[in-house]
């Protein structure tokens, strides 16, 4: 009987041991389980930023110029305002491209300035560019041009890149812009002409007083009446023209058509509109070629601003840059000679088809000419002494 019990409480030690045993187990089991549930978010995470890291171990981050070109319309401007999403810009598609590209990480799109970002020239809503410029650091992924242009919309193109020097500033850096403006020949027709008519032909004598008139805009002037809230006393009103003119018509559409071409330091937000809209005005006959000069005196003068629409920003130039990085032996100039073609096809293909599309069918240009009658071209007022950020370009100051 004594044998018996002490068996029964041997047996009874060992299920208590193997109970507690299996019950460590289990619980053991459960503690496993619950970490990877708790815990999934942060493993995405970390899975995330193991693939960031070994992209950047794979591709080298590098500082780089992209040549772009773009149809304006349809976008409010160039600049992304990431606070106002509902306003599709440019850049938003740019960025968008190059995060599906692998170019760089996702949370640099909503902070530029992570890759150091830079746009030469800010242009406005519904104007286009030939040959924008944009500064940025990227991993330099292989086939690079075209992988980002494979998530770009077909009027959106990089037609080229360079490798740049770290501090490289596409806006700081550039030397000048140079703008075209395309515009149908009926714009030069006298102010009692049907301004409708498609058959209009501009004569020889009438485009060299165009020539003429653009002619008196080269040199260092005072532009605050061709821009708002600048006074006449703004040091940053005077700007420095080289070259502005008219070339030769061409018919698209039945309709006749020329492009003024202008090349600055940089221009005041709308002051290339209102040079040739005072053109305009002087060769209709609403005013004598005498306000040109005047427009640079102490007040502001009444002038019209000529549509958007067919502003085009052709080229960017770095002269600077290029003298004295271009033959260092790593950097290459920022002249674009091979991508003058593919700049010349997409603007034959989808810049200069949309402007004369849309004018012929919305009539923006001769819309506006039915303004000119109500501005009476005289000084008005002394202008603003305000100093704003007014530029076309995106520079507050020169």
């Amino acid at each position: 009987m004594l044998r018996s019990c002490r068996i029964i409480h041997i047996l009874s030690r060992h299920l208590s041991h193997f109970s507690e045993s299996s019950k460590m187990t289990e619980d053991s089991i459960k503690a496993l389980k619950r970490p990877a549930d708790d815990t999934l978010v942060e493993t995405e995470h970390e899975d995330k930023k193991l693939k960031t890291d070994q992209d950047e171990k794979k591709y080298p981050k590098k500082k780089v110029a992209l040549l772009m070109a773009y149809s304006g319309k349809g976008y409010y401007g160039m600049q992304r305002n990431a606070k106002n999403s509902q306003f599709r810009t440019i850049e938003d598609e740019l960025v968008s491209a190059l995060v599906r590209a692998g170019c760089i990480p996702e949370g640099h799109g909503e902070d530029m300035k992570k890759m150091s970002f830079q746009r030469c020239a800010r242009t406005d809503k519904g104007v286009s560019a030939a040959g924008q410029v944009v500064s940025l650091k990227v991993w330099m992924i292989e086939n690079i041009l075209d992988k980002i242009n494979a998530h770009l919309p077909s009027h959106i193109r990089i037609l080229g890149y360079r490798r740049v020097t770290g501090g490289f500033n596409s806006k700081n850096n550039c030397d000048a812009r140079t703008y075209s403006y395309m515009l149908p020949t009926v714009s030069f027709s006298p102010k009692d002409y049907n301004q409708e008519d498609t058959s209009f032909r501009v004569s020889s004598e009438t485009l060299q007083k165009v020539n003429h008139l653009c002619g008196l805009y080269k040199g260092t002037h005072n532009f605050h009446s061709f821009t708002s809230q600048k006074g006449p006393r703004d040091p940053s009103a005077k700007r420095y023209i080289t070259h502005m003119s008219c070339g030769e018509p061409f018919v698209r559409q039945e309709a006749e058509f020329a492009v003024i071409t202008v090349r600055g330091q940089s221009f005041m937000m709308h002051q290339i509109r209102k040079m040739i809209g005072l053109v305009i005005a002087v060769v209709k006959g609403y005013v004598d070629e005498g306000v040109i000069e005047r427009s640079w005196g102490e007040e502001k003068v009444d002038i019209p601003k000529a549509p958007g629409l067919g502003l085009v920003l052709e080229r960017v130039h770095f002269d600077r840059y290029n003298k004295r990085f271009g033959g260092d032996g790593i950097h290459e100039t920022l002249e674009w000679t091979d991508e003058e073609e593919a700049v010349a096809a997409f603007k034959d293909k989808h810049i200069y088809p949309s402007i004369v599309e849309t004018e012929l069918l919305e009539k923006s240009m001769v819309n506006w000419m039915a303004t000119l009658y109500i501005h009476d071209f005289e000084a008005t007022a002394t202008g603003s002494q305000e100093h704003k950020d007014d530029d076309e370009d995106g520079n507050a100051s020169d």
